[in-house]
């Protein structure tokens, strides 16, 4: 007896739903689970037998219950990325990693620095979500398959910016230090600390209320969104842009050969016939990209984005700094304050490195002025032109303007947190 094709259509939608019944329930018994090694974080209830099975069954899963949150600055080089870093890395209850992706970058992809392919940057931010995601989960393990040489048994020198980190440069990471050491310069601290032992570094992640990491390698907001919609995560997003003319005369400073043409034009008049001007206005085009995605306000981006403005922290680094702790829901502490006192009204001049954060931070914002020919003030004017106005920063239409000390090019700009 043949079936009708009615029974036939019934069977199959009765096969799908038996399927996606299935799938739906092993993935809610998934996020039931436990953070290792700490079962007392377990869902609530009242059958404590069926609480442990669960933990014991898939432990690999760490729904955030504790809602420990998980901070990424996300910017791009010479934006003041150190800087905001440091507001994190100074308070007592962040751990902090200062640009970890750097090893997925370069060992991973060690082309894509001059690589611009659709594939590459794929492959690129896939292997960055999977690495930020453990990062956050404390498992500073997974950083080995990208560190050459392998760290063995767990230890390695090879550690991008180590110093930087100043729970990576305490105890109980770095027992050698002594009240004397409190103040390291980063250099220091590798030097007196010696390899760092990842297990130890783990246990330090996870005794730490938040975990906060900053990152150059993501270039929009749009590429976190499987890791701001990750319900074991508590995923904020710090967007920190800045005048693309302040980018650019900075990174003509600090990057020299990089930027070797750039220099030539700023010093002779002459713009080179092989300028890479790509240099620019990739700058541009992310951070129009990004913001438009941030202030549209997805659903899947409430409560979990604020875009920041380097020119606002830097006159007013202590009042900005609130804004982003409350956005947060982190109480600020009393290191922080004392950092942002000790670090915004000093001499770059005593800084030893070039990513340093001691200056001045007021004078700093709109140092360019001074650096750049206006002749590269109106190409990247035209150049950048949506992304300027959409952040509030006015053109200059003359040398005379673009010197002139009773003017600022900041409009006053409220970015409010999208809550």
């Amino acid at each position: 007896m043949q079936c009708s094709w009615k029974a036939v259509l019934l069977l199959a939608l009765a096969s799908i739903a038996i399927q996606y019944t299935a799938i739906r329930t092993f993935t809610a018994k998934s996020f039931h689970s436990c953070p290792i090694p700490n079962p007392v974080n377990c869902s609530q209830s009242q059958d404590t037998d069926v609480a442990d099975r669960l933990c014991e069954e898939s432990p690999t899963f760490s729904y955030n219950l504790s809602r420990k949150t998980h901070v990424l600055i996300l910017a791009t080089t010479r934006s003041g990325s150190s800087f905001v870093g440091q507001l994190f890395n100074q308070h007592f209850d962040v751990f902090y990693l200062f640009e970890p992706l750097y090893h997925v970058q370069y060992t991973l992809i060690p082309k894509l620095t001059q690589s611009k392919s659709t594939t590459d940057r794929r492959v690129m931010l896939g292997a960055s979500r999977d690495l930020l995601r453990s990062l956050y989960d404390c498992d500073l393990y997974f950083l080995e398959n990208y560190i050459k040489p392998q760290p063995v048994n767990h230890t390695t020198d090879r550690l991008f910016r180590r110093g930087a980190s100043k729970a990576l440069c305490s105890p109980p990471v770095c027992e050698s230090l002594g009240a004397v050491d409190l103040h390291l310069e980063e250099g220091d601290c590798v030097k007196k600390c010696g390899a760092l032992n990842l297990t130890l570094a783990t246990e330090s992640c996870r005794e730490h209320g938040h975990v906060a990491i900053k990152t150059v390698r993501v270039p929009e907001v749009s590429d976190l969104r499987a890791l701001v919609e990750d319900p074991r995560l508590n995923l904020k997003v710090i967007q920190l842009v800045r005048d693309p003319r302040g980018i650019l005369a900075s990174r003509s400073e600090t990057f020299r050969d990089t930027y070797r043409l750039w220099r030539i034009w700023d010093g002779t008049g002459r713009k080179p016939y092989n300028l890479d001007v790509t240099q620019l206005t990739t700058v541009c085009e992310d951070f129009w990209n990004s913001v438009s995605t941030g202030l549209n306000r997805p659903p899947w981006l409430k409560g979990k984005y604020m875009l920041v403005r380097y020119e606002d922290l830097a006159r007013n680094p202590t009042k900005k700094t609130e804004e982003i702790y409350d956005f947060l829901g982190i109480p600020m502490d009393s290191n922080v304050e004392r950092w942002i006192q000790n670090n915004t009204r000093g001499d770059r001049s005593s800084s030893k490195h070039k990513y340093g954060t001691v200056r001045n931070s007021a004078a700093t914002a709109e140092k360019w002025r001074f650096r750049l020919s206006y002749e590269i003030v109106a190409f990247t004017q035209h150049a950048c032109q949506q992304v300027l106005a959409q952040l509030g920063y006015k053109t200059a239409g003359s040398e005379e303007e673009l010197k002139n000390l009773s003017i600022s090019l900041v409009e006053e700009k409220d970015f409010l947190p999208f809550s």
